[in-house]
């Protein structure tokens, strides 16, 4: 069993923002894999389906990003699936904009929501697919820039980044890791 989780801040005013890329990867994997999220337990939305072979989890916390672990952690403890298998999905500011890179571990950076499953869990070894928002401009806060949309010349690239992290995480589930890096990195 796999389980992807995208992370993001759930309400409508977070939508379509930089930090909710995860949420819309999850979605758009959804609708590619026809999976419904549509149950409510461990602090989140989620659905349950099939990608390939495997059994998969597609999960969206609903505790905002800085407390993401609390999610992943209840998740983590109830199915028992293996780190290695528990696929997260994150917003990066430090990779070029519209880059995707899989990471089989590594630590937070600036990523508070990275931090919280780090925190949470105890550990850092879980793979993280990371998608390219863009650097904040110097006059900028990051915690503004990160929950701010994406403008309009951005928007086909981002879109594209999206479909590109759903191959890449289907890859991973149906071949395995070091396939998906080679590819997609």
């Amino acid at each position: 069993m796999y389980a992807v989780i995208g992370l993001g801040n759930p309400g409508r005013e977070y939508e379509k923002t930089r930090h909710n890329i995860g949420f819309n990867t999850v979605d758009l994997l959804a609708d590619r894999n026809g999976i419904d999220i549509n149950k409510i337990k461990f602090k989140s939305v989620y659905g349950k389906g099939r990608i390939g072979n495997e059994s998969v989890l597609l999960l969206k916390p609903q505790t905002y990003m800085n407390n993401s672990g609390i999610s992943v952690l209840e998740l983590y403890k109830y199915y028992k699936i293996p780190i290695e298998n528990i696929l997260v999905v994150v917003d990066d500011i430090d990779i070029d904009f519209g880059a995707v890179r899989i990471k089989r571990k590594g630590s937070a950076g600036t990523h508070n929501g990275l931090k919280s499953i780090i925190y949470h869990l105890q550990r850092n070894d879980f793979p993280r697919i990371k998608i390219g928002v863009g650097s904040p401009p110097p006059e900028w806060d990051l915690a503004d820039f990160v929950l701010s949309r994406f403008q309009n010349k951005e928007e086909k690239i981002i879109k594209e980044s999206i479909e590109v992290a759903c191959e890449s995480i289907e890859t991973i589930i149906k071949e395995d890791i070091d396939k998906a890096m080679n590819k997609f990195n």
